[in-house]
C-alpha cells in the first residue's frame, strides 16, 4: 500500500478515524488468518512448572487462585493489591524459576476454550480487540535460580520458555532504557506487538489496538508485581533499535512497546552498550504469522515517527484540563469502604471476559465508587515518568443508571480525587450509535471515557507520546475489566467508533479525541 508519511499522533489518529459516510465493509481472509502463537522451529522450549497453580494435569488452563502460592501473599482482594505499596527487598538470588512461572501466568494466560470446526480456540486473561492477541512477552534473566541467565520468549500456549540468547544482558538493558534507576534488574519483561495480527482485521487503525492491547497486558503484569510485593520500574522509553535487536525481531513485522524491570538491592548496574550478534533469520521469521501478510505503511510510519523519545522536552500537560470539558464544581470522592468483591485476585483476572449482556438494573453506589477508586489508585511504582504517563490521558464517564448519581457526563480529576458534572445530557444511546451501532451499550450503567489532546501531546513528547496515552488507556481499561469481574459486574472495552462524532457528542475541543470507551454495568 502507498506510504502516507505520517509524522504526528494527531495526523495518524485523524487518518485512521472512522466516518460513517466513508466506511465500506471489508471481508476477512479467513484462509489467511494470523497464527496467535509464536513458535521457534528447531528450538526446544523449557517447560515451566504448573505446580504453583495447583494444576492436576498439563492443561494450559489455570485451575484457580487457591493454588497460587509465593511466600503466602496470594490470593488477595483486588482492592488490597491496588492500594498496597509494600515492597519486598530482594537480592540478586532471591527469585527462582517457579517465581518467574507464577509471574508470567499472572501476566497473561489461557483462560477459556471454544470449539470450532477448524479446531479449539483459547481466550486469554488480558483483553484483546477481536481476540487477535498481538502482544508477545519476552524475559531477560539475571541470577534467577534454576534458570541460566539469558533471553527467553514466553510461549503462552505451552506455558514454556524458548531460549533465544545465552548470557547476562542486565547491563545492556539498563544502557538502553530510561527511568530504570541504578539497581540491577534480575528480571526484565519486554512487551512487543506483531503488526499483522491486528492489521488482518483493523488494517491501518490497528496500531491503536497494538497499544491498547499492550496496555491490557502491562496492567496484568503490574497487578502481578504488586501482588507479589516485587520492586519494579516500568518504562515506555527506550532505544528502540538496540532493544528490538536484542529480541531478534523483524522490525517491519514486530516491535517492542513497553518494558518492566524487577530490581535488586545488592548491586549497581554498569550500563554497557555492547555489540550483540544478530540472531539468525530463523528467529526473525518467527515474527511471521500468516503465509500472505499485507503491509499497512501508516502503522509502521507512526511507530517509526515515535522512535525518538523526548523525556526531557518539558512537563506533560494534565489532559483532563486540556480536552475542552469543564465543570462548575468538584465533589471529593472518598475511598470506597466496600468493594463487594465476590472473587479474589487472581480469580477475577482468570475469569475476566468481555460481558455485553447488561441488565436494566442500576449499579449500586458502592460498586461505582469502587470503580472510581480503582482508577484513582496510583498505578506506577518507582518511575520518574509517573506524571507523564498518567497525565497523558483525561478521564470522564457517562452515568446512565447508578444509584445516587444524576445521569450525565462527568469529569474525573485523578490528582484531586474528585468528580465534576459537565452536562446533564444522557448520552449513552448516542454513544451506542457512534460505536458502530452496538445497541447493547445503551443498557450499560456507565461509559468510562479515556481522552487526550493529541496536539498538546505531540508538542510535549512528540509522536512517541501517542504510546503513552494509548497504553495508559489500555491499562486503565484492563483494571476496570478485572475490578468489574471481581464485583460480579460486566465490562467491555470499545476501540471502534466514529471518531469525529464521538468527539463532538462528548464536547471535546478540536485537538482532542476519544481514545477508548469502556462500558460497565450489571449483567443478567
Amino acid at each position: 500500500m502507498k506510504s502516507i508519511m505520517l509524522e504526528t499522533a494527531l495526523q495518524y489518529h485523524n487518518h485512521t478515524s472512522y466516518d460513517p459516510k466513508e466506511m465500506s465493509g471489508h471481508g476477512l481472509d479467513w484462509a489467511n488468518q494470523p497464527n496467535v502463537y509464536k513458535e521457534y522451529p528447531g528450538i526446544e522450549p523449557i517447560q515451566l512448572s504448573l505446580e504453583v497453580l495447583n494444576s492436576p494435569s498439563p492443561s494450559p488452563l489455570p485451575q484457580g487462585g487457591e493454588g497460587l502460592k509465593r511466600k503466602g501473599v496470594l490470593p488477595r482482594k483486588l482492592a488490597s493489591v491496588l492500594k498496597d505499596d509494600a515492597v519486598s527487598e530482594i537480592g540478586s538470588d532471591s527469585l527462582n524459576i517457579d517465581d518467574l512461572s507464577l509471574l508470567l501466568r499472572l501476566t497473561n494466560t489461557l483462560t477459556a476454550k471454544s470449539s470450532h470446526p477448524g479446531g479449539d480456540f483459547y481466550y486469554r486473561s488480558a483483553a484483546s480487540a477481536g481476540a487477535l492477541y498481538p502482544t508477545e512477552i519476552y524475559v531477560a534473566t539475571h541470577g534467577v535460580k534454576a534458570l541460566d541467565d539469558g533471553l527467553y520468549h514466553f510461549a503462552i500456549h505451552r506455558h514454556a520458555l524458548f531460549p533465544l540468547r545465552k548470557g547476562d544482558f542486565s547491563n545492556y538493558v539498563t544502557a538502553h532504557v530510561a527511568h530504570m534507576g541504578n539497581k540491577i534488574p534480575v528480571i526484565t519483561v519486554f512487551l512487543t506487538a506483531i503488526f499483522f495480527r491486528s492489521a488482518w482485521k483493523y488494517r491501518e487503525r490497528s496500531y491503536r489496538y497494538h497499544l491498547l492491547d499492550t496496555g491490557h497486558v502491562m496492567e496484568n503484569l503490574t497487578l502481578a508485581l504488586k501482588a507479589l510485593h516485587l520492586p519494579f520500574r516500568l518504562s515506555y522509553d527506550f532505544d528502540d533499535d538496540p532493544i528490538n535487536h536484542l529480541l531478534g525481531l523483524n522490525e517491519t513485522k514486530e516491535i517492542t512497546l513497553a518494558m518492566a524491570c524487577i530490581t535488586t538491592i545488592d548491586g549497581i548496574h554498569q550500563p554497557t552498550k555492547q555489540n550483540l550478534d544478530k540472531l539468525t533469520e530463523t528467529f526473525r521469521k518467527a515474527s511471521n504469522t500468516a503465509k500472505k501478510e499485507i503491509d499497512y505503511p501508516a502503522v509502521r510510519e507512526i511507530h517509526l515517527a515515535g522512535t525518538p523519545f523526548l523525556a526531557q522536552k518539558g512537563a506533560m500537560p494534565d489532559m483532563g484540563k486540556e480536552i475542552g470539558l469543564a465543570t462548575n464544581s468538584w465533589i471529593k470522592i472518598s475511598p470506597s469502604l466496600n468493594w463487594s468483591e465476590i472473587l479474589e485476585y487472581p480469580d477475577a483476572m482468570f475469569n475476566r471476559r468481555s460481558q455485553r449482556h447488561y441488565a436494566k438494573n442500576p449499579m449500586s453506589k458502592d460498586s461505582f465508587i469502587a470503580l472510581l477508586d480503582t482508577l484513582l489508585s496510583k498505578d506506577f511504582q518507582g518511575s520518574d515518568m509517573v506524571s507523564s504517563y498518567e497525565q497523558s490521558v483525561g478521564t470522564g464517564f457517562i452515568v446512565n443508571d447508578i444509584e445516587g448519581f444524576s445521569r450525565g457526563l462527568y469529569l474525573l480529576n485523578r490528582s484531586d480525587q474528585s468528580i465534576g458534572l459537565v452536562s446533564s445530557d444522557v448520552l449513552t444511546s448516542q454513544m451506542a450509535r457512534i460505536c458502530l451501532g452496538q445497541s447493547w451499550l445503551t443498557n450499560a450503567s456507565v461509559h468510562f471515557l479515556f481522552m487526550s489532546n493529541l496536539d498538546l501531546l505531540d508538542q510535549a513528547r512528540g509522536p512517541r507520546g501517542y504510546r503513552y496515552a494509548m497504553m495508559t488507556a489500555g491499562r486503565w481499561g484492563e483494571r476496570l475489566y478485572v475490578a468489574s469481574t471481581a464485583m460480579g459486574l460486566g465490562c467491555c472495552g470499545i476501540g471502534a467508533f466514529y471518531d469525529m462524532h464521538a468527539a463532538q457528542t462528548i464536547g471535546l475541543n478540536g485537538a482532542s479525541w476519544l481514545l477508548y470507551l469502556v462500558a460497565v454495568g450489571t449483567i443478567r
